[in-house]
């Protein structure tokens, strides 16, 4: 009996102290912190549409310079990268044969011309005679052979003047071909530029024009081509006069500006790209052939248009042209999916998905879902008044 009011004591005292420890314990709240943004209101302005193409810079003008006759070069007048004009003698080649022959042909002309004169004389003076002895021979005086003879020989005095006329012609024939050959011995620029590659030196031999290679090469950097691929997507956009602006690593942040002036009429096979060359004015020549250039086709201007920085959407599918951001509701993240249009460098076109005036976030959207609390951080221009 006492051992059954003991165990009821018991069983009495553990209900007690188990009711008193539950009434010291109290549901814990737990409650997720806000995340801290910073947003920005979306406002339409007007952007400017265009083409990212890559490409090459080359001069539009260059040449290689050949000798045109053989023989031993006697003299170079220039080095490499210096200044050329049109016409500027660049070397000369050894032509004292051909001097030579020159100068025998003008000795000829000389020859034949003195020669001439005799035979004009000797002409006039068969002529003459032919007509004494008509005269003759109407008084009876003279036979009818003589006066064959004396006209045959008026004949061959003309013939003989013939002769001597051919012979000056062929001489002065002979002194054009020996100038002509003559000249060819200087090398000169044919184009206005610098001299980008000298192959040749004092004592060489050259070689004619058909088997030598070049011993100059002549660059005109004033105008420069820029060729670049377009995507068979954007090839419809593309017109000739349009501006390309693009830049190259060896001046960073300058911007240059050329035309477009040719249009491939088909694409390639390889990669269904256009090929489109446009022409860059260089003057000064602060562009070299060969540079390496990024830029862009402008190809008109849109007014009205949303856009958002390409770092404020989250997952970008620029081939699909969607993606997602958050746009904050009274004070909650709202994913929101967008489809996007034109791409202008960092600055991506909304076509769908956002309203102006609506506020989305710019920075600390990494870790937002849908739904999440939020506290806009204040510009710090705001920070600042």
């Amino acid at each position: 009996m006492n051992r059954c009011r003991n165990l009821l004591a018991l069983f009495i005292l553990f209900s007690v102290l188990t009711a008193c420890n539950g009434k010291d314990k109290s549901p814990v709240q737990t409650t997720k912190p806000r995340l801290a943004v910073e947003t920005q209101a979306v406002t339409a302005s007007s952007i400017v549409e265009s083409v990212e193409v890559t490409g090459s810079l080359e001069p539009k003008f260059s040449v290689d310079v050949k000798t045109q006759i053989p023989g031993l070069v006697k003299q170079v007048m220039v080095s490499e990268w210096v200044h050329v004009k049109k016409g500027q003698p660049l070397a000369r080649i050894d032509v004292a044969e051909t001097e030579a022959q020159v100068k025998r042909a003008e000795a000829g002309i000389v020859s034949a011309k003195a020669n001439l004169v005799q035979t004009q004389v000797a002409a006039n003076r068969a002529e003459r005679e032919l007509a004494r002895i008509a005269k003759l021979k109407e008084s009876g005086l003279a036979t009818q052979q003589s006066l064959d003879d004396a006209r045959s020989e008026a004949e061959a005095a003309k013939a003989r003047i013939g002769v001597s006329e051919a012979q000056i012609h062929v001489s002065e024939e002979e002194r054009r071909q020996g100038l002509a050959r003559q000249a060819k011995g200087a090398v000169v620029a044919p184009i206005d530029g610098v001299i980008a590659l000298r192959e040749v030196n004092v004592g060489d031999l050259a070689s004619d024009a058909a088997a030598a290679k070049p011993i100059f090469r002549i660059v005109d950097n004033r105008l420069l081509n820029l060729t670049v691929t377009v995507s068979s997507a954007d090839s419809g956009r593309v017109k000739v006069g349009q501006p390309l602006e693009f830049t190259v690593d060896s001046d960073p942040g300058r911007t240059f500006t050329g035309k477009v002036m040719y249009i491939n009429p088909e694409l390639s096979s390889t990669d269904r790209s256009l090929k489109v060359i446009a022409e860059v004015h260089n003057v000064p020549e602060r562009l070299k052939g060969g540079l390496f250039a990024k830029g862009r086709i402008v190809t008109g201007t849109r007014s009205h248009v949303l856009q958002v920085p390409r770092s404020a959407i989250n997952a970008f599918d620029l081939q699909a042209k969607k993606g997602s951001l958050f746009v904050v509701e009274n004070g909650v993240a709202r994913k929101r999916e967008i489809l996007s249009g034109a791409v202008n460098g960092e600055m991506i076109e909304i076509a769908s998905g956002l309203k102006p005036g609506e506020q989305y976030v710019i920075r600390g959207g990494f870790n937002l879902k849908d739904g999440d609390a939020v506290a806009v951080a204040a510009k710090p221009e705001a920070t600042a008044k």
